[in-house]
């Protein structure tokens, strides 16, 4: 059969509340154009983020009853220690309350000012905490990356000549680690192929520089490589992810993602100095190193929300479910990125709204008429998020790429909502002249895209 069906049962529902278009349109303005202001229980459907948003299973929350909330030395530790080493095979596993935590962590460790940090793409809270150290978070992407069209299958990947050339100018000295980010969330959940990171590796090894992966996604990537790269067809995610993570020196993991955590994250390594670091500076700010911020009954369902992941029947409905949205919206004419994501669909902004300028934020203006006529909300990663201007000049560089990310939370939304979704963005599409733009009201200069507020142009 073609059909592929949820490999789960519904066993507790939470109830969503209805609203009228006047009432969104009052909403929405209140929360100065700002869906992350929004409160949540007026969203019918949330696609803001798949982070910490997804349904936990009935092993997980019996886990939950389980956990040791002991202050040091916990049992729960050691069965997340146990199950992120089992997957991820490093020496140290370091709990934290989320990623961010893991990567102000590791930057804090290892990174100093007037370095540079290369990688694929940084995603946001990444190239913030890189910043805030004062080193440069540099995006080296693959050019296909930036083709929305294209059907490049692994446009996760790093730009290897790039890559090698950046090495090769700054040397150990100005370049702490090299960070992969798999999948690659700010180009559209795009997987990196096992080739490009293994070529990554050793480019990074000839100049005695570690690499790193941000894994938030790596089950997905596992997936996309079993389905696309050739050799790999015939093995597990477990064994890919084994692979993924033996070409590395370490990792950070927001666990909110790949784990069907609510909360949690972890940084695990192989190297003993940088271990201690990592945990002295985590006493200060996160914990103890047995708990890091996070309670017993976290580390419980995160431990076993890390087994569930890899599961062969999930991944391959994950992965469908997430394609039957994408490509239902390409038959209605709307235009977005290829091929699908695994977590998320990502909304071409500029050409949904090629009748705003870049100034006037089309992708951020379209997922607030989303809100307004859906009652749907999304994120922009886009002119909001990336775009700054020139401290000297006052001239705005905006990114190559305006999307809208359509988020879908694990084991959350069935078919119905992703329908009521497709059919309503092909008939917002139909109109999308009348969605009208927006400037800044207020902004912050760090991360503005949480807090900011707006106006209509």
């Amino acid at each position: 059969m073609k059909t592929i069906i949820e490999p789960f049962r519904i066993k507790v529902v939470e109830p969503i509340r209805f609203t009228e278009r006047a009432e969104r349109e009052r909403l929405i303005a209140a929360a100065g154009y700002n869906p992350f202001r929004l409160h949540a229980d007026d969203v019918l459907i949330d696609l803001l983020t798949d982070s910490g948003t997804a349904a936990m299973s009935a092993r997980q929350w019996a886990g939950v009853m389980e956990g040791d909330e002991s202050y040091a030395g916990a049992r729960s530790f050691f069965r997340f220690e146990s199950s992120v080493r089992r997957i991820f095979g490093y020496k140290h596993v370091i709990p934290t309350h989320q990623g961010r935590a893991a990567e102000r962590l590791l930057c804090n460790a290892l990174v100093r000012p007037g370095q540079i940090v290369p990688g694929n793409t940084h995603f946001d809270t990444t190239r913030a905490n890189i910043e805030a150290s004062g080193a440069v978070a540099l995006d080296l992407p693959v050019a296909e990356a930036s083709d929305l069209d294209s059907d490049f299958p692994f446009k996760g990947n790093v730009d290897l000549a790039a890559l090698e050339e950046t090495l090769a100018r700054h040397g150990r000295e100005k370049i702490p680690f090299v960070l992969m980010t798999v999948t690659n969330n700010s180009r559209g959940g795009q997987p990196v192929s096992h080739e490009n990171l293994r070529a990554a590796r050793q480019l990074a090894e000839r100049f005695s520089i570690p690499l790193f992966i941000d894994c938030a996604r790596f089950a997905e990537n596992a997936w996309f490589v079993k389905q696309r790269e050739p050799g790999y067809a015939e093995k597990s995610p477990f064994e890919i992810a084994r692979e993924l993570f033996s070409l590395a020196d370490g990792a950070v993991m927001s666990m909110k993602k790949d784990a069907f955590g609510n909360i949690g994250g972890v940084i695990a390594l192989e190297d003993d100095a940088w271990a201690e670091k990592v945990r002295t500076n985590l006493i200060l700010t996160e914990g103890f190193p047995t708990y890091g911020g996070l309670a017993g009954r976290d580390l419980e369902a995160l431990a076993i929300g890390l087994e569930e992941i890899l599961d062969e029947d999930y991944l391959r409905y994950r992965i469908a479910s997430t394609a039957y949205v994408g490509r239902h919206l390409t038959e209605a004419g709307v235009p977005v990125l290829k091929p699908y994501g695994g977590h998320a669909i990502y909304v071409d902004g500029r050409r949904f709204c090629a009748h705003l300028r870049d100034e006037q934020f089309p992708g951020w203006s379209l997922s607030v008429a989303m809100y307004t006529e859906l009652g749907v909300r999304a994120c922009e990663i886009g002119n909001v998020m990336f775009g700054h201007p020139d401290p000297d000049t006052g001239v705005w560089s905006w990114p190559d790429l305006d999307l809208v990310r359509l988020a879908i939370p694990r084991r959350v939304y069935t078919q119905s909502h992703m329908d009521y979704l497709v059919e309503g963005m092909a008939e917002l599409y139909a109109r999308r002249e009348t969605i009208r733009g927006l400037r800044f009201r207020e902004r912050p200069a760090v991360l503005p895209h949480f807090t900011a507020t707006f106006e209509p142009v």
